[in-house]
């Protein structure tokens, strides 16, 4: 069976290490490209992931690593649309685990990936935990329909709320309908103080050190409340979810948002 060519952006980063040492390990798949910041050009990408040298410098320039023709591009960083639509450009298939993404740049990589008949994903959280979290929640919602969202994570994560809450509030939206209405006419006397709302639900973000990434889903109901929460200490526990969005990219001709559809939850 021939080996899935995998090129890695951020290769310096948290995310981008945690995959460097992920794929390496696999037998059906070959990294054979490796992008980062200027400081880290010319290191070997398999030494600063920790796992030894893999004879694979880390380059600056996203043409030579698209010219390395891999089959994907996994890409958790920040330029994840502009690096998208290169890849798909060049014929190759990304992986995203970016979050953040402007909805109108998701919708042009959705695009052009149904001209090019080439597969992309874009996984607001590769922890499939996580993902089964968000369905559970989604399920929960069509019975419970008050709902808040609580999402922590460490204090070097830019956006807020992260992809995941907004990903969370789209499906509960869209399975309870319009949000019920407050039980009496709410006054913040601290602007900001009952969170932002996304799809109408109410979201709150924490940002601080010591932190890994972590959501609750809290549903209220007469005399209950149901708590779905969902903690990833590591960037390992991303890397299964990474792994299936690696194989199973070259089987779509279209974008996939979300991991619940390589998975079969929907």
């Amino acid at each position: 069976m021939p080996q899935i060519r995998v090129a890695v952006s951020g290769a310096a980063g948290r995310m981008g290490r945690a995959a460097i040492r992920a794929i390496a390990r696999e037998g059906d798949m070959r990294l054979v490209a490796a992008l980062g910041r200027q400081q880290h050009v010319g290191r070997d990408a398999g030494e600063v992931a920790g796992i030894g040298a893999l004879a694979l410098p880390i380059t600056a320039d996203l043409s030579t690593v698209l010219g390395a023709s891999p089959d994907v591009l996994v890409e958790p960083g920040a330029p994840a649309a502009e690096h998208a639509r290169a890849a798909l450009e060049r014929g190759v298939r990304p992986v995203i685990g970016s979050t953040g993404i402007p909805p109108a740049d998701i919708e042009g990589l959705r695009v052009l990936a149904a001209q090019r008949r080439l597969g992309a994903v874009i996984a607001p959280n590769f922890a499939i935990g996580a993902v089964l979290m968000m369905e559970f929640a989604r399920i929960a919602a069509r019975y419970m329909p008050h709902v808040e969202i609580i999402e922590q994570h460490h204090d070097r994560k830019r956006d807020a709320p992260s992809g995941t809450a907004v990903k969370t509030a789209q499906l509960i939206a869209e399975a309870r309908g319009a949000a019920p209405p407050p039980a009496v006419k709410e006054e913040e006397m601290l602007a900001g103080a009952r969170g932002g709302l996304a799809e109408g639900v109410r979201v709150h973000s924490v940002r601080l050190p010591g932190l890994g990434a972590h959501q609750e889903v809290i549903l209220g109901g007469p005399g209950q409340t149901l708590v779905i929460r969902h903690n990833s200490h590591t960037e390992e526990s991303f890397m299964p979810g990474l792994l299936l969005a690696v194989r199973r990219v070259g089987t779509l001709d279209g974008l996939a948002y979300g991991l619940e559809h390589l998975l079969g939850l929907r």
